[in-house]
């Protein structure tokens, strides 16, 4: 399966070099692609010199800084032009293992996203105290509800795609910047009809820089998951981003259901 990972980055020089050796190590066909917010502190120039050392890495240049979603979705549609036949999404600052990549392109063989999760058996997050693993099972468990999901780990951002999937959602639609892009494209495959999977892993917070995450960003995943769960309660049609009219998937997926 002809496969990419998409690594959104601002302000990650001090993980970037080490992070792109690791993912080839672990996963030498894979290809990579960097799409980097205009980072200051040279990021992308980092990331490139490790591209004509190694090869098979791209680097996108974005000017300014406009979201993790959107910069997931310029590296997907990216990759979809070019016809890979798996997309893979990951973090620049470790929190990620690539040891793990191998795995979920193993279960995406039979599966249209793999989720690397936290809050399944054999998942965990070690380095984090009792209090931000409450907020952070209580979102995912708020969002699970509202959205009628079965899944555990719906805002982690360690995922592949099937492109046959991909393809079924307009990625021009999907709403979130932030980290409720995650929520909102699963919630979109599963209404596209695909078959969704989540299977462990560690999640260890990041060394190196600094978070990402603001209230901002957390009040819009609350807003996107409420609007889209009530929305659903009354029969509406939940988002453009599925079209009305669509092809089916191929026949040996069309019984495609989630876990």
């Amino acid at each position: 399966m002809r496969a990419l990972v998409v690594i959104p980055t601002y302000n990650e020089s001090g993980s970037i070099d080490a992070l792109l050796r690791r993912v080839r190590n672990a996963a030498p066909s894979l290809d990579i692609l960097v799409v980097d917010d205009g980072s200051p502190d040279g990021t992308a120039n980092l990331a490139e010199a490790v591209a004509n050392d190694l090869g098979k890495i791209e680097v996108i240049r974005r000017p300014v800084k406009t979201g993790l979603g959107d910069a997931y979705r310029t590296g997907f549609r990216w990759g979809l032009a070019r016809e890979y036949e798996a997309l893979l999404e990951m973090d620049a600052d470790f929190s990620h293992d690539p040891a793990s990549i191998p795995r979920l392109l193993d279960l995406l063989e039979d599966h249209d996203l793999v989720i690397g999760s936290r809050y399944v058996r054999g998942g965990n997050v070690p380095s984090w105290g009792a209090h931000r693993r409450f907020i952070s099972w209580a979102a995912n468990q708020y969002s699970s509800i509202m959205l009628g999901l079965p899944i555990r780990d719906l805002t982690s951002g360690f995922r592949a795609f099937r492109s046959t999937i991909l393809k079924r959602i307009d990625l021009n639609h999907v709403e979130a910047n932030g980290y409720g892009f995650q929520i909102e494209m699963a919630y979109l495959v599963s209404l596209a009809g695909g078959r969704i999977v989540e299977t462990p892993i560690h999640f260890v917070d990041r060394q190196v820089g600094k978070s990402k995450m603001s209230p901002a960003i957390a009040l819009e995943a609350v807003f996107l998951v409420t609007r889209f769960g009530l929305r659903s309660r009354v029969g509406k049609h939940p988002s453009p981003a599925i079209p009305r009219a669509t092809e089916p998937l191929p026949q040996e997926r069309s019984n495609a259901s989630n876990p």
